[in-house]
């Protein structure tokens, strides 16, 4: 069986998979010419992550095709129901990317709240010639410890976030419209303690968080999880972190409240553009920001891999079986 993986895998999950009789291919192909490769190469399995979109279309063009895997959580770029109807199976890897998607929320929201994604930017050009005066704008930064956390979302990212944040010192309240967790197992030490966590509704996160992460699929009529409507609700002072879709915020609310003061700052992995984000959106001084890496880190592109490679196996016995 061929497995194409177009926008890569783990050295390991290949070896794993070559090991078991798979023949793996890992070079990208552009979009606009993968049915083609498919086709020509007789790809039963095709791995994706967020570059590569597998629309009814491409699924129409390649009978070939048996599987499609995502390495991630998400499964935006996958018409997921479509490919089912047809009868092709379609797997992700949800626990893989967690620890390090919230450690970048972790990073980013030390970031804004020491306003690191400012002065970073003004050193290399003013850190000469301006120090005092960048050390006297920059100098009354704020702490996490003791701060309010909202996790809008709180499934398995969610919970690692938390998890960190309560670390951290910080209190967490959460949205979620399936989980109704009253505590998560944080270690410290080697030791497993059980904190406190509380289930609220939107319009009360909004008005007690000093800080507000979203972790939640697109939502199904397209809306922003936050417009200017949410955007108004919000703590004065509050500041955003968005790992989890483009769109989730409005982007142009988000501007707005910027502008006005009412949002102090935000953290955007994540953008409506992909892969070319608003000009004058990344351009603002109050946004940290960084390119859709929230799952992007070396520990967490091994476990996708093996979680895909596990998969993969366990599936191939079914269809042999069968």
């Amino acid at each position: 069986m061929r497995v194409h993986a177009n926008d890569g895998i783990s050295a390991q999950a290949k070896k794993s998979l070559q090991e078991e009789g798979f023949k793996v291919t890992t070079d990208h192909v552009p979009q606009e010419q993968l049915a083609d490769y498919l086709n020509k190469e007789l790809v039963d399995v095709l791995l994706v992550r967020s570059a590569t979109k597998v629309r009814r279309d491409l699924i129409d063009a390649c009978p070939t095709v048996k599987l499609i895997g995502r390495g991630g959580v998400g499964l935006d770029n996958i018409d997921v129901a479509y490919a089912k109807d047809k009868g092709l199976p379609v797997i992700n890897t949800p626990a893989s990317s967690s620890i390090s998607v919230a450690e970048l929320v972790m990073a980013h929201l030390f970031t804004l709240m020491r306003n690191l994604h400012k002065s970073n930017r003004r050193m290399p050009d003013e850190g000469r010639t301006k120090f005092k005066e960048l050390k006297k704008e920059y100098e009354k930064g704020y702490e996490v410890r003791g701060k309010t956390l909202g996790v809008i979302g709180f499934g398995r990212i969610g919970q690692w976030t938390a998890r960190y944040a309560l670390g951290c010192g910080m209190r967490v309240v959460y949205v979620d419209s399936h989980a109704t967790t009253e505590a998560i197992e944080v270690e410290v030490g080697g030791q497993s303690v059980r904190v406190p966590v509380k289930m609220v509704t939107l319009p009360e996160l909004l008005a007690q968080a000093d800080a507000i992460t979203l972790h939640v699929p697109a939502q199904k009529d397209g809306r922003a999880l936050l417009g200017a409507a949410e955007l108004a609700q919000v703590k004065p002072g509050v500041v955003l972190v968005n790992t989890a879709r483009g769109g989730s915020i409005d982007e142009d609310a988000l501007l707005k409240a910027l502008h006005e003061g009412r949002v102090r700052g935000a953290a955007l992995d994540v953008f409506e553009g992909e892969p070319e984000p608003r000009a004058e959106l990344i351009a603002h001084p109050g946004l940290s920001l960084s390119p859709h890496i929230g799952a992007a880190t070396a520990e967490a592109q091994g476990r996708v891999g093996d979680e895909l490679a596990d998969q993969i196996i366990a599936w191939r016995s079914t269809v042999d079986v069968s």
